[in-house]
């Protein structure tokens, strides 16, 4: 859909939607967390350890962890993400969070000519003229980027990375993106907030969404700070924390029988 050609030389692009999934996760990530705190406390090997932790409540005492502020067992467990149709808009925003690992699709050695592009709501709500106007920029951007890369020796890494100059924020890319329990903790206060801007925020309840299911306890209270306090954001609170709750709860409850 919204397919737009600019000369007969250039393949056609595309309206993309950013997606998360979740590919690879640390196994028995709630153990591994407990795991590592009974450990701090404890004269038995980590094997003996195990045996009792399979037994115990770890709710509970995933629970106690975070009332203690012991969040650095936290970080011996990690996920990891595929992102895909988000733009380099998101890219920038998303890289802010620095205690993460991220492989993204480089536009040096990967030619777009042919990129897919995201298209802003606020956009899109002006009606079908503004996304008309809208997709015939992205076609002019990249015929620019055609001309450059015929005019800097055709396509290949060094003609790559100076045509990229004239590309808009609003293209494609894929990338990885791998973060320990605590700093998704973190990442998640921040990014799930409605002063959080669209797109990454979007894709940060889509992440929640995932490792909610595979480490309930650990993320029972992941969020943006007014699901378990109060709005950090004074005057310029968005007003809507019982919307904002309910919808923490639906995600929460979503595979429950």
């Amino acid at each position: 859909m919204c397919a737009v050609r600019c000369a007969p030389c250039i393949e056609f692009i595309m309206k993309v939607t950013g997606k998360a999934d979740l590919i690879r996760y640390t196994q028995n990530p709630e153990e591994t967390v407990s795991l590592a705190a009974k450990l701090c406390y404890s004269q038995d090997s980590p094997a003996e350890l195990m045996e009792r932790i399979a037994e115990s409540d770890t709710a509970k005492f995933i629970r106690m962890l975070k009332k203690m502020g012991h969040l650095s067992t936290f970080e011996h467990t990690a996920f990891t993400f595929s992102l895909t149709g988000v733009s380099r808009s998101l890219l920038a925003q998303i890289t802010r969070h620095r205690i993460a690992s991220f492989s993204v699709r480089s536009q040096r050695y990967v030619s777009e000519g042919g990129f897919n592009y995201i298209i802003p709501p606020s956009v899109e709500a002006l009606g079908e003229e503004a996304i008309a106007k809208f997709e015939g920029q992205m076609g002019t951007m990249l015929q620019w980027y055609a001309e450059w890369q015929a005019a800097l020796g055709g396509k290949g890494e060094r003609a790559n990375e100076d045509a990229r100059f004239v590309l808009p924020n609003a293209c494609e890319t894929n990338m990885l993106v791998t973060m320990n329990a605590r700093e998704l903790l973190h990442f998640f206060e921040l990014r799930c907030c409605n002063r959080a801007q669209w797109e990454i925020r979007g894709i940060a309840w889509q992440m929640l969404k995932h490792v909610i299911k595979v480490a309930p306890n650990l993320f029972a209270d992941a969020g943006p700070r007014c699901v378990v306090a109060s709005c950090p954001e004074g005057s310029k609170s968005c007003g809507k924390v019982k919307e904002i709750t309910n919808y923490k709860l639906k995600i929460t409850n979503a595979d429950k029988g």
